[in-house]
């Protein structure tokens, strides 16, 4: 095992023992190269990874934000990885689509109806009709809104899997937009599409709610030309 790597391992153990927690700060560089018997580049390495990995967060300086503290951001990671193997064309685009589908129509179908992210979610739509904002903005509403839909389903790898899924491919989304023959119509019937998923979840129809939200992921895929032999 290389240094680094040690590291990190006493870092998981502090964590899965319940030493260390979210909000808890690792000992200092100094301080911790020592306690493990390795270098300081090595403590860096390892810190570095793990701020990378959405595990830790690095400050430097003095004051309330120095020093290395335990944070929890799966989703950053995932779809940091996601994206570069999306790059990369072994994970077709249309394959990751097919997933979120999967993944949002099984949120969609357990989303509780008096679930507190619902609020959120219908306030996130409200933004969207009262701005009448632009493609970047309302692609980024847009991710915020099926997020806190999939957040109301109670499933926090599910909610960490599906943000990273719609982060490797918005990016993608974006670039289609430009194949969209209007897109002020699309985005019309995308804000009509979601109340109509929202206003299932609240009545409590999960069948109907995860219907919807299929066709209207694999709607726009398909507006905009991304179909199965797309990469």
């Amino acid at each position: 095992m290389r240094t680094h790597q040690l590291v990190m391992q006493w870092i998981e153990d502090q964590l899965s023992g319940g030493q260390l927690a979210v909000g808890g700060r690792l000992p200092a560089e100094r301080s911790l190269a020592e306690q493990l018997g390795v270098s300081r580049t090595s403590v860096r390495e390892a810190i570095r990874i793990l701020e990378a990995m959405g595990v830790v967060r690095a400050g430097v300086g003095s004051g309330p934000e120095a020093g290395t503290v335990v944070i929890s951001d799966p989703t950053a990671a995932l779809g940091s990885a996601l994206r570069l193997h999306v790059a990369t064309q072994h994970l077709p685009v249309s394959d990751v689509v097919e997933t979120r589908v999967l993944l949002e129509s099984w949120a969609a179908a357990r989303a509780k109806p008096d679930a507190p992210e619902l609020l959120h979610a219908s306030e996130l739509l409200d933004d969207m009709d009262s701005a009448g904002p632009g493609v970047d903005e309302f692609l980024a509403l847009d991710v915020r809104f099926h997020i806190a839909l999939a957040d109301a389903a109670g499933n926090a790898v599910v909610s960490a899997m599906m943000g990273s899924l719609r982060e490797a491919i918005q990016g993608y989304a974006a670039k289609l937009t430009a194949n969209l023959p209007d897109w002020d119509a699309t985005a019309a019937r995308l804000r009509s599409e979601h109340r109509e998923i929202l206003e299932a979840i609240r009545n409590g129809d999960g069948g109907r709610a995860a219907e919807l939200v299929a066709a209207h992921i694999e709607g726009y895929y398909k507006e905009s030309g991304l179909g199965r032999g797309h990469g």
